[in-house]
C-alpha cells in the first residue's frame, strides 16, 4: 500500500489509524507523517469533547443540543482525507495547528 492510502486510512477511525502507523512505520514519508498527526490530533479532541459533552448532557438535559458539535468533527475529518488525497501538507482547520509537532512517536517530517 503507498503512503497516500495509508494517510487517507489513518482518518478512519483509530484502529485506521493503527493500520496505517504499523503498515507505513518502515517507509513513511513525510505526508504520511504529517497526516498521522493531524488525524492523532483529530481523534484525541474528538474523544475529549465527546467524553465531555456527554457528561454535560447528562448533568443538565436541556444542553444535549452540544452533541450537533460532532458534525463538526465529521466535516473536519472529511477535510482532513481530501487533504491527504491531494498530496497536500495542510493543517485541519481550527485544530490542525495545534499538532503539527506534537507526537514525536511518529517521526520527524
Amino acid at each position: 500500500m503507498n503512503n497516500k492510502s495509508l494517510a487517507i486510512i489513518s482518518y478512519i477511525t483509530i484502529i485506521g489509524w493503527l493500520i496505517a502507523y504499523f503498515i507505513g512505520k518502515d517507509k513513511a514519508d513525510t505526508l504520511l507523517k504529517y497526516h498521522l498527526r493531524q488525524s492523532l490530533g483529530l481523534a484525541i479532541v474528538s474523544i475529549i469533547f465527546n467524553v465531555a459533552f456527554t457528561i454535560i448532557a447528562s448533568i443538565v438535559p436541556a444542553l444535549s443540543f452540544l452533541g450537533l458539535i460532532g458534525y463538526a468533527f465529521i466535516i473536519l475529518w472529511i477535510l482532513g482525507i481530501i487533504n491527504a488525497a491531494n498530496g497536500a501538507l495542510k493543517p485541519v482547520p481550527l485544530i490542525g495547528k495545534m499538532f503539527e509537532d506534537k507526537s514525536s512517536f511518529v517521526g520527524k517530517y
